[in-house]
């Protein structure tokens, strides 16, 4: 059955992409308007209450990225599918972006591939968004001593590796017209967090299964409600120091969420264009995890010392509280601070790539600049001030 499978997607894929020689257009000019290229069912002049002609399936809409891929969608009026795995309300919030009867909630389990395939359906484009950066569990009784145990729900194996792998295979067998993967810039098979090892993992079994698929490789996210610039906030607000491992020298390029959501936009408006690509989405600037926290505390005014902690202690500690139901610190992420968190490339050298069906494509390929930390970071990150934003404002307000 596999054999099969491998053989039959490895016919598609020829297939596939011997028609995009005929039917792509050149990469040069692939962002701008469709003037005169109308797609089946599309109408009105764009925007919220017009009709793009496209269905997207969303896996992991719930999730931090989701929101602002839903507000993209539903401002440019996309239909979306969201998948969820309990109770719908829960989900509520991501229909208002859409315009009404423009959204779809349906129940499934990630183990369960009838009920993935009754959240595809017909949907022409379906994205992957699922991800954690800790091993969901709780701790279960036990026979034994100590008598308590701990059981993982889904591993780093399975959320990154095993539940795409699936995805891929069911829209191979359904006939989904695009696959949209969210991996990360971390990604790679020698990386020392084992997220970063399944991300890469991920990817392969896609392109395994799935060869035509866009892969997005973000670097670190932030934005409201982000696990990352308020991750500092909270060690300063909570514990009154912000503890960095080896004193926070290694690097990162955080980009802002809501372009990695324009960018998806992008590929479900016209994924023909994208078979096959990788799309690295970075912000304009790197910054070191110190000079992060020291940002974070000026917007906040706490000025809360940043302690160099050194590795082995921090993933001593991480041991112990990755057991938290919401951990701040955990050891695969300790693993992660330690190595740069960049994009695949130093910028200049997307530049240089030479052969065009083969390079990897930035947002600003797609005409999308990223947004700077220092735009936006103020209008989520000030609710972190003692007494909130307005208490130095005296009188009538």
């Amino acid at each position: 059955m596999t054999i099969a499978m491998t053989m039959f997607a490895a016919t598609q894929a020829t297939a596939r992409q011997n028609l995009l020689v005929c039917g792509r257009r050149s990469l040069s000019n692939f962002y701008s308007p469709k003037l005169t290229e109308r797609r089946v069912g599309e109408a009105g002049s764009g925007g919220h209450s017009s009709e793009a002609g496209v269905k997207v399936a969303l896996f992991g809409a719930s999730g931090f990225l989701g929101n602002y891929v839903c507000g993209e969608l539903g401002a440019n009026g996309f239909m979306a599918y969201l998948a969820n795995r309990g109770d719908d309300m829960e989900m509520r919030h991501l229909k208002i972006p859409f315009d009404l009867g423009r959204t779809r909630f349906q129940f499934y389990s990630p183990r369960d591939r009838d009920s993935i395939k009754e959240v595809i359906q017909d949907a022409d484009v379906v994205v992957n968004m699922i991800g954690k950066y800790y091993e969901s569990g709780q701790p279960i009784q036990t026979a034994k001593f100590p008598y308590v145990g701990y059981r993982t729900n889904y591993s780093f194996a399975d959320a990154n590796v095993e539940i795409p792998r699936t995805l891929a295979e069911i829209c191979l067998e359904m006939q989904v017209d695009h696959f949209v993967h969210v991996s990360s810039a971390s990604a790679s098979p020698d990386a020392r967090s084992e997220w970063s090892r399944t991300k890469y993992a991920g990817e392969q079994a896609i392109k395994e299964v799935y060869p035509w698929a866009t892969i997005i490789r973000p670097t670190q996210f932030f934005g409201k409600q982000d696990r990352f610039l308020h991750w500092f906030a909270r060690m300063a607000k909570w514990y009154r120091i912000v503890p960095l491992v080896d004193g926070g020298k290694t690097l990162t390029q955080p980009v802002w969420a809501g372009d990695v959501a324009k960018t998806i936009l992008k590929v479900c408006d016209n994924p023909s264009i994208f078979e096959g690509r990788q799309i690295d989405c970075f912000g304009p600037a790197e910054f070191s995890y110190s000079e992060l926290a020291d940002f974070v505390n000026d917007i906040t005014e706490r000025n809360r010392p940043v302690f160099n902690l050194p590795y082995d202690y921090y993933a001593a500690i991480a041991k112990v509280l990755q057991y938290q139901r919401d951990p701040l610190i955990t050891p695969d992420l300790v693993e992660i601070w330690s190595e740069d968190f960049l994009p695949s490339m130093p910028p200049e050298e997307y530049k240089l790539q030479k052969y065009e069906q083969t390079k990897i494509l930035t947002m600003q390929d797609l005409g999308i600049e990223p947004t700077p930390i220092e735009k936006i970071a103020f209008e989520f990150m000030q609710i972190y001030r003692a007494g909130g934003h307005f208490a130095r404002v005296q009188g009538y307000h």
